[in-house]
């Protein structure tokens, strides 16, 4: 792939994967990063449920590759609005493949293990999906519509999310962090909900491979090791050295039911199966990259050994 010649249309580019994105790419492509919410000088506007418009940018920059990171992720706001979530996570997808069949142009769509319905320990590549909320029927709806419309697509699936820093990442890693920031000193954190954490920056690193070539299809794309939602957060609080002045206790998720009603999968961890076969797994070990992300976004809240 000559990179120095491609262009590449990033949608949803707002966020905190789309900030490890355009980090990565706008180095390597003419990049066009677009977002709902402009909330950087590198964003233009762009509603992708709004196909006529979504076109028009996309024919008048004529991109090589598509990269669709835009998706509406609060699991009970889709609950609630499962209207704007299929039109978010679905059919904006469809209007995605349309438009990359047209260009003829790669597409990356980005999903997510929330797919499946948790009773397994493990799920690979070709695990059948077999979603337990709104949030993840559509974005599995997306994956059909995309295997069944196109060929030239990767299907990139993540877990947990770490990225994006203290502005954009809207996930747990930070409101773990704005918990020790505000002095609580016992966090509660739930022990039976398990995953793969997905260190952003690792994972737009991965896209950028799977591109270089024409093995095209769908792909589990983690960190390596698996873990509970209470061993994310003891890990946090080790690497921050605030074990002496934070505590983590175990609770169970009926604690927040209230707070999170949407039902989440048991377990929700990967494995990459697909990228390993294809010796492109370039993903990192989870403790090492939320060490690595704690470090370069969160340096100030780690307290100096003595």
């Amino acid at each position: 792939m000559d990179s120095k010649k491609k262009k590449v249309f990033i949608t949803g580019c707002g966020g905190m994967l789309g900030e490890a994105f355009y980090a990565f790419f706008k180095n390597k492509f003419i990049v066009k990063a677009s977002d709902i919410d402009v909330n950087e000088e590198w964003l233009s506007y762009l509603d992708v449920r709004d196909y006529s418009e979504y076109r028009k940018q996309a024919l008048e920059f004529k991109p090589d590759i598509c990269i669709h990171l835009a998706a509406l992720t609060d699991l009970e706001y889709c609950e609630l609005h499962p209207d704007e979530a299929y039109a978010t996570n679905t059919t904006a997808v469809e209007n995605s493949v349309l438009i990359a069949r047209e260009l003829g142009a790669k597409l990356v769509y980005i999903s997510t293990a929330g797919i499946f319905n948790g009773k397994q320990e493990y799920y690979d590549d070709w695990s059948s999906p077999d979603p337990i909320n709104v949030y993840g029927r559509a974005k599995h709806m997306g994956e059909v519509y995309v295997e069944k419309n196109y060929d030239k697509y990767f299907v990139c699936r993540a877990g947990w999310m770490m990225g994006g820093g203290p502005t954009k990442d809207k996930k747990f890693v930070n409101k773990i962090i704005k918990q020790i920031e505000e002095g609580e000193n016992n966090l509660h954190v739930v022990k039976d909900k398990l995953g793969t954490p997905t260190y952003t920056h690792d994972f737009a690193r991965n896209v950028f491979e799977l591109l270089k070539t024409e093995f095209y299809g769908l792909y589990n794309m983690v960190c390596g090791g698996d873990c509970s939602r209470y061993d994310v957060a003891e890990e946090i609080v080790k690497i921050l050295n605030r074990n002496d002045s934070v505590k983590v206790s175990k609770v169970g998720s009926d604690y927040f039911s209230k707070e999170y009603f949407a039902p989440r999968p048991d377990s929700e961890k990967l494995l990459n199966m697909k990228l390993a076969q294809r010796n492109i797994d370039i993903m990192g070990d989870w403790k090492g990259k939320l060490r690595e992300y704690l470090e370069c976004y969160f340096k100030h809240l780690i307290v100096e050994e003595v």
